[in-house]
């Protein structure tokens, strides 16, 4: 007896209802189907990338595609040509962070295809004026730790700023 195969597809999008809609509503399952696609249920790997692999990784490796079998999750991950090697050296340690950042054990072993990646635009930074605080400011009073006494003073600028 022939066992029916079960597909993983996602639920088609809605039927045109001829009036506009918000955006967030169609989004949202264009962004579901394209992560599935790859394999990511869950896409907080791919969206907190930076976070989980640390600054130097994430800069030569990111995540492709994500296969769960009967021993465990398989990531893929596209390296540059080079860093493919110290990437397998490094694959117990990044594999314990990926899955603490997660929570659960979902990824026992990683993958490396070799590839060049895309460069990311740099994001540009703001130069922001900083102005003085007021003497009469009440984060000026504060008698405490100078960390606390020094976040109270950044807020107080930001506080100044904003109403500029």
């Amino acid at each position: 007896m022939a066992q029916s195969r079960k597909t993983n597809e996602p639920e088609l999008p809605p039927a045109r209802r001829n009036w506009a809609a918000p955006i967030a509503q169609d989004s949202r399952t264009a962004a579901q189907t394209a992560f599935a696609r790859a394999g990511f249920a869950d896409p907080a790997i791919l969206l907190h990338w930076d976070e989980i692999a640390g600054a130097d990784t994430a800069r030569i490796a990111r995540p492709i595609r994500f296969t769960e079998g009967p021993h465990g999750g398989v990531l893929t991950l596209k390296s540059e040509p080079g860093a493919a090697l110290f990437l397998h050296h490094e694959s117990r340690a990044l594999t314990e962070r990926i899955n603490a950042y997660l929570g659960r054990p979902a990824v026992t072993r990683l993958r490396f295809v070799q590839g060049s990646l895309a460069k990311r635009p740099m994001q540009a930074t703001r130069r922001v004026s900083v102005a003085p605080v007021p003497v009469n400011d009440p984060a000026n009073a504060f008698k405490g730790p100078d960390s606390v006494h020094a976040a109270l003073l950044k807020l107080a600028q930001a506080r100044l700023r904003k109403s500029q």
